[in-house]
């Protein structure tokens, strides 16, 4: 006979992974996305809600949905987890093949023995390559015909830019370069340790994303929170839910801007100059709390997490209180959506997908698992003018899911805009990079 104990444990997972202990959002998504995001009353239980669309790859000769007026390809297939891509100057797209380190000290129990399970089931958890690999479309054509591991031996590697002849690569743990020429498909030399990151044997989040400056002096690297909303104590969150500015020649570093949960894709508006970052805001609060978003970071500001989101909403779970830290805090430029997970973002650059599609940013949606129904899983765009979003945002690249059968046939991650002026999209559960482009 089972113990009592198993039964127990059984029943919670059943309704742990189904979500059976909430009813579906009495609104859409879309309330949660815009200038003036809706933010309703919190509401929360023992178990959070958990759906998850089972990861499932796509079938020979399928693709995701391109908008009206746009067309999407295969880039490149079978890749191992790719989750970020960088275009060289001479149109070379690197690709992080990587995933989740190593973390021994994530959470246990019963709740995080039912959290690993579900994101088994996504697809998130899964080896990590630790290697970028090279891509190149010599003829033109929008397929990459030559396909060589750059560089291997990386620890759980995500951002890289370029500056004065080095690429630079975010690891989990910190930023290293090599030196780099544009004939080269593959780098045989041993990474140079520019500067640690925190990183450690928790990690909650683990991505690191970077951007160079605009004159190459600098470096900024973003680092995500160590929890959800500090429950693994707020030690354990010195110098995180932060974007770190780094010297490029020296090493030296310094917070540029904190209180952003999970900040991931970083680049820089075209008209105004501003750095602009993707934001995963806060789960176990309801189906529309809290809006993911994108914003302008302005230096030595504080965003709010943990103690507050939007600007002085109070999160009440975060204890000890710190209203001075609350009257500090900035609200976001634009919402995405409550529970995206909204990893990539670029800017246009140019007309080449269209004017529509002129000016205003891109923004990858790797999906939800703490929203029934599903929200993200799709690319967006969000226009802009004088440097400032101006209306709603649009679907650019849909298709990846299967909600009614709850199949994930892939994951957008990161965005780039290639050298041709194609949308370049990482889809980290169908191994692929797709690339949109313009039917004309």
């Amino acid at each position: 006979m089972k113990s009592l104990k198993t039964v127990v444990l059984a029943v919670t997972a059943i309704t742990f992974l189904s979500g059976a202990c909430s009813q579906p959002a009495l609104q859409p998504v879309s309330v949660g996305m815009g200038l003036n995001p809706q933010l309703p009353k919190p509401s929360g239980s023992l178990l959070p809600v958990v759906k998850i669309a089972e990861a499932t790859g796509w079938s020979e000769g399928q693709t995701p949905l391109a908008a009206e007026g746009l067309k999407v390809g295969a880039f490149a297939t079978g890749l191992d987890h790719p989750r970020w891509i960088y275009v060289l100057p001479n149109g070379d797209v690197l690709v992080a093949e990587t995933n989740a380190p190593p973390r021994p000290d994530q959470a246990g129990g019963i709740r995080g023995f039912f959290q690993d399970g579900a994101m088994k089931k996504a697809g998130a958890i899964t080896p990590t390559a630790n290697r970028i690999t090279l891509l190149r479309d010599q003829d033109g054509d929008g397929v990459a015909e030559t396909r060589a591991v750059f560089l291997s031996n990386l620890n759980s590697p995500f951002g890289m830019a370029l500056a004065s002849g080095r690429l630079y690569i975010a690891n989990t743990d910190g930023v290293v370069s090599v030196p780099y020429t544009q004939e080269l498909t593959r780098i045989s030399a041993t990474p140079e340790v520019l500067t640690e990151l925190p990183g450690g044997t928790l990690n909650h989040h683990w991505t690191k994303a970077l951007v160079a400056s605009q004159d190459g002096s600098k470096l900024y690297a973003t680092v995500g929170s160590n929890s959800n909303v500090g429950e693994n104590g707020l030690d354990k969150e010195e110098g995180r839910a932060a974007i770190w500015e780094i010297d490029r020649a020296s090493g030296a570093k310094r917070l540029f801007a904190t209180g952003l949960r999970n900040p991931n894709g970083m680049d820089w508006e075209p008209q105004s100059g501003a750095l602009w970052v993707a934001v995963n805001e806060r789960d176990e609060l309801g189906h529309n709390l809290v809006p993911d978003y994108i914003t302008s970071v302005k230096d030595g500001a504080f965003y709010g997490w943990p103690w507050s989101y939007f600007g002085a909403t109070v999160d009440t779970r975060v204890k000890p209180e710190r209203p001075d830290m609350v009257a500090k805090a900035i609200a976001p430029d634009f919402a995405v959506g409550a529970h995206t997970a909204s990893l990539g973002l670029t800017f246009a650059d140019g007309q080449t997908l269209g004017p529509q599609y002129g000016s205003g940013a891109f923004v990858g949606q790797h999906g939800s698992w703490n929203r029934d129904p599903f929200s993200g899983y799709k690319v967006i765009f969000v226009p802009f003018a004088g440097g400032k979003p101006s209306g709603d945002a649009v679907d650019v690249l849909t298709g990846f899911i299967d909600a009614d059968k709850e199949l994930a046939f892939g994951r957008p991650v990161g965005v780039e805009i290639a050298k041709d002026g194609a949308l370049l999209v990482a889809d980290d559960v169908g191994n692929t990079i797709w690339r949109v482009s313009s039917v004309r």
